[in-house]
Formats: structure tokens, C-alpha cells, sequence
């Protein structure tokens, strides 16, 4: 690893966390600063800088746990609604690169917002969205991609500490 990461001393038990779930490969702890009482973060026990890195396999884990932990924190909080949240590159606001998810227990009028749909975007034709469509599907059927992003998969998991 060749930068230092908080989440990974929190994991070690190198700082104070507020652990509310915990298994073999996950860890789910409160956020520090949350948008509501109940906001928890999700994050596998490896570290993983970003959703292009994590295995999915493990991907599918983490938000089964935060699909499970919602139910919980709905409950306990009595929230309004709900949001899962995957901020992966700075570009899209990730500030700590371990990869997380966040459970965030939204309540009406609390002030936090990701406006979806985005009104700030130009409307996109039918056929934009078709061929755009088309082109994700074809990658998705790519043989070369396939191999390719096996490849990378057995190189990260190649790059894993053993213990």
C-alpha cells in the first residue's frame, strides 16, 4: 500500500470506531461526520482504493451487508427513506480511497441532497441513449474485455498479502 489509509488503521483497531457490523470480509462502523443519525459506512476488511479495484464477488457482499444493515438502521431510526452510496474517484466525490458504501437514513427536510434526476444536464436523444446503450452492451460481450478484466482480477488478487 503506498499511502496511508484511516480506514485501514480503523479496521486494525488503530483509532476509535463505532463498529455495527463485522464478518470475515466486512466491516460496517459509524460515519464521524454523518448526513443523519444512523449514517454507517461499509467496507471490506482488504483494502481497496475504488469500485474499479474491488473483486465482485466481494463488490456483491458489501452491499448485501448494506442491504441488511438499511432494514436495521430503517428500523431503529424510523428514517423517511433510504440512500446506498458508492462514490468511487475524486471526480465523484471520494475523499478516504478504500473503497465503502455508504447507508445513509435519510429523513424529509434534512437538508442533504443528491438531485436526482440531475436538471442541470442537456436532454439526451433517443437514439444518443441507444447508441450509448449499444456501445455497453458490446463491452459487455467483448471477449477481449472479459480476459482483460480477468487478467486484471488475478493480477490484484496475485498482489494480496497471504497470511
Amino acid at each position: 500500500m503506498s499511502s496511508h489509509c484511516v480506514f485501514c488503521d480503523l479496521i486494525k483497531g488503530a483509532g476509535e470506531v463505532s463498529i455495527c457490523y463485522e464478518d470475515a470480509d466486512a466491516v460496517a462502523f459509524m460515519d464521524i461526520q454523518p448526513v443523519n443519525r444512523g449514517h454507517a459506512l461499509v467496507v471490506p476488511r482488504e483494502h481497496y482504493a475504488s469500485l474499479e479495484d474491488i473483486p465482485g464477488p466481494l463488490g456483491r457482499h458489501l452491499f448485501d451487508v448494506a442491504w441488511r444493515l438499511g432494514e436495521v438502521i430503517r428500523d431503529v431510526t424510523k428514517c423517511d427513506g433510504m440512500n446506498l452510496l458508492v462514490s468511487s474517484g475524486s471526480a465523484a466525490g471520494q475523499d478516504v480511497f478504500h473503497y465503502h458504501v455508504h447507508v445513509i437514513p435519510r429523513m424529509h427536510g434534512d437538508g442533504w441532497d443528491v438531485p436526482l434526476p440531475f436538471t442541470g444536464g442537456t436532454p439526451v436523444s433517443r437514439q444518443r441513449l441507444d447508441a450509448t446503450a449499444v456501445q455497453i452492451l458490446t463491452a459487455l460481450h467483448d471477449p477481449m474485455r472479459v480476459k482483460a478484466a480477468a487478467v486484471r482480477h488475478a493480477r490484484r488478487s496475485d498482489d494480496l498479502p497471504t497470511e
